[in-house]
């Protein structure tokens, strides 16, 4: 069984993977300008308690083996996948009409208000600029005004996202947004859509991982689907929370973008900027202030060991994760047959278990690491990220609170990070 009384900092520390020094100095100052003790230690106190409640829930113990916590997670987050998938009426292939039960209830549960989004009439007049030449020639049309006439507008955005070339995308189409004014955009309710079949067609030809068949346009307020077999185990949880993450996280964008608009002349460097997903890529000033980089993406996706992950962080996606997961267990506040609420506050929760050869592993609790590894099971493929980046936020949130997190976030967005004062 591993030690769960080692020092609480230390042990954090090792769950993050970050150098306890760079932990313990950052404590230290939040504790002096804050004047809150303690923090730490209650984060750890609170993983402890929520971890021994989950075990007795599975029927598992700390003396059991890594793989075998692993297995009653899976197994738990398995379960509850097929009861949702029964309550949506969920069918094996996703379909406009097949998917409407989990959309409605997406967009009930998350209780998202109209967003700031650009207007259709400008949308279209950017594809006239730069016309999408993949998309034109996958479909067989002979120009951008054919193409109009025959697919909706927003679905042929959609395609963008996995249809042309991501440096087209960033260095020619973006650039189109150059001139964007707050007047181009106006307030309308998000749109989620489950693409036509022959999407998925043109997809096959431009994407090898069809796994990753969610995705969203945060200018238009659209969040789009594409219909593929779900043939996995946790694909319709998966799906679910999903769509309700991307519903949240459209409404925090939308946050942005009417704060950008209240400087025009600004606006759409800042709105390109956050499209983009820039995050800093240069150490932070050591100055007077207590700095945290503002980490708009996940970076581990891209490479686990980007030095920024081991810097004091905040993650604006861990926030949208960890609504959608409210969200989720307000499924069982109505049916509580579902117990989905097992999953309720374990986002940063997460420890590290014996293996059954001796090895220590690290085990998220987290229900989107848990689902993404059930669904990505036969490639025995296991996610942590989620957890560790929630925990970052947890630590930044234990002083300042959750709501000022977020809003110093978006203070914050466009510099990319955070400063947090020293008293005087």
């Amino acid at each position: 069984m591993v030690d769960t009384h080692a020092d609480p900092l230390t042990h954090i520390a090792r769950i993050l993977r970050t150098d306890q020094d760079v932990l313990r100095e950052i404590v230290d100052k939040m504790d002096a300008v804050t004047g809150k003790r303690g923090v730490i230690e209650a984060i750890v106190e609170e993983n402890h308690a929520k971890i021994e409640d989950r075990l007795a829930k599975l029927g598992v113990t700390r003396a059991d083996s890594a793989q075998e916590v692993y297995q009653a997670l899976i197994g738990k987050i398995r379960e509850h996948d097929a009861k949702i998938q029964v309550l949506l009426h969920q069918p094996a292939q996703i379909t406009p009409h097949g998917s409407a039960s989990l959309i409605n209830f997406a967009i009930e549960l998350s209780q998202v208000s109209p967003g700031f989004f650009l207007k259709e009439e400008r949308a279209v007049f950017y594809l006239q600029q730069n016309p999408p030449q993949r998309i034109i020639s996958a479909l067989g049309y002979a120009d951008v005004g054919e193409l109009l006439a025959h697919e909706n507008i927003w679905e042929v955005y959609s395609a963008l996202r996995f249809v042309e070339d991501k440096e087209w995308l960033n260095n020619v189409f973006f650039a189109v947004y150059k001139d964007l004014t707050p007047a181009e955009f106006e307030e309308r309710k998000m749109t989620v859509r489950v693409l036509d079949a022959k999407w998925l067609r043109v997809a096959e030809k431009f994407v090898k991982k069809k796994h990753h068949n969610v995705s969203h346009l945060k200018e238009l307020g659209v969040i789009f689907v594409l219909p593929l077999f779900m043939n996995v185990p946790g694909e319709t949880t998966r799906l679910l929370t999903l769509v309700l993450h991307y519903l949240n996280e459209i409404t925090f964008y939308c946050r942005l973008f009417r704060r950008y608009a209240e400087e025009p002349a600004t606006f759409a460097p800042q709105f390109i900027s956050a499209l983009r997903g820039d995050v800093l890529d240069a150490r932070l000033p050591d100055h007077e202030a207590i700095n945290w980089m503002v980490v708009q993406r996940y970076l581990a996706k891209d490479d686990e060991y980007d030095w920024r992950l081991f810097e004091p962080h905040v993650n604006p996606e861990a926030i949208h994760w960890q609504k959608a997961e409210a969200n989720l267990v307000e499924l069982s506040h109505r049916f509580p047959e579902l117990d989905v609420d097992f999953w309720d506050g374990l986002g940063y929760v997460g420890d590290y278990f014996k293996s059954e050869v001796g090895t220590e592993i690290l085990a998220s609790f987290n229900v989107i690491d848990t689902v993404m590894s059930l669904v990505q099971e036969r490639a025995f493929t296991k996610f942590l990220y989620h957890h560790q980046e929630a925990l970052w936020n947890r630590i930044f949130a234990g002083y300042v609170g959750q709501e000022q997190m977020e809003d110093l976030i978006v203070e914050n967005f466009t510099r990319g990070y955070i400063s947090v004062q020293k008293s005087k």
